[in-house]
């Protein structure tokens, strides 16, 4: 994205709390959860991602999630709904309520891990819903018992709500499924701009997509003028570059409101923030 003056309360919350939310999905405790639930990596990610869904027709969940091969969602659902979704979505909170107990310790003690889901239960209530399945699913998912979890499952909501409104951004523009992932991990023409991506060996991982179904993306986006090919990869063009900022514009400016008034209850979740990162269980960081 383009640098900007300043950064919008929008993306400032994402950037804040995404960490705080991947931990779900990136942990120790995922290899005793999954073999606890018989589902491997991709089964366990999707039901319990999924779970509040319910067990509904798999093409449902690959909507939902967007870039990822509905062959690979539609296998990995089916093994989660078999498993138990109630089951899958237990067993993944009292994995994350243990992780949290263990990076969290004394940095923070209930009184204030309750006031912060209280604060943001208060803003996931006020969310407009229509036209964001998930973010509608996760706000109708019971509410857990310890201050830990709730202030996950509240900032979960406010995640999802996000994404569902990227995902429409998305789809204002054409790209659909996997061409977004493809996308946003090209290249930009500016090489001084600086993002996180997720990179080629990674997407294709856990997307469940090929080598050759990366190649014929990037024919796509080239054929739509949205990308070229390069030695090492594929770069955005000028119209690409257009599109992802006005992408991102979109989607930051869908949240604006929703945060207005809020970055006191931003600035304190930092001190919990920075535990998990300083825990260095999350791709890219390393233990403090």
């Amino acid at each position: 994205m383009t640098p900007t003056a300043t950064t919008s309360l929008s993306r400032l919350a994402y950037e804040t709390l995404e960490p705080f939310h991947i931990l779900a999905y990136f942990n120790p405790g995922l290899g005793p959860a999954q073999e606890d639930t018989g589902l491997d990596g991709h089964a366990f990610y999707v039901g319990a991602r999924g779970a509040p869904l319910g067990p509904c027709a798999a093409p449902v969940v690959s909507a939902a999630f967007y870039n990822f091969n509905p062959d690979l969602v539609a296998k990995s659902w089916h093994a989660a709904v078999d498993a138990g979704l109630d089951r899958v979505h237990e067993r993944r909170n009292a994995m994350l309520d243990d992780s949290l107990r263990q990076i969290l310790g004394d940095s923070a003690d209930d009184a204030l891990l309750d006031e912060l889901a209280s604060g943001y239960t208060r803003l996931a209530a006020d969310l407009p819903l229509g036209g964001r399945p998930l973010a509608a699913a996760w706000a109708s998912a019971p509410i857990p018992e310890t201050p830990r979890l709730r202030l996950w499952q509240a900032t979960a909501v406010l995640r999802e709500w996000r994404g569902d409104n990227h995902i429409a951004a998305l789809v204002l523009h054409g790209l659909n499924g996997f061409d977004a992932a493809v996308f946003h991990e090209a290249q930009l023409p500016d090489p001084t701009v600086k993002r996180k991506v997720m990179g080629k060996r990674v997407v294709l991982l856990t997307r469940g997509y090929t080598e050759q179904d990366w190649e014929d993306s990037i024919d796509r986006l080239a054929e739509a003028g949205l990308a070229e090919r390069t030695e090492d990869g594929h770069r955005l063009t000028a119209q690409g570059a257009a599109v992802y900022d006005d992408i991102e514009a979109t989607t930051d400016a869908a949240g604006e409101s929703l945060w207005s008034g809020n970055s006191e209850l931003l600035e304190r979740t930092r001190p919990i923030v920075k535990a998990v990162l300083d825990a260095g269980v999350l791709p890219g960081t390393r233990r403090k």
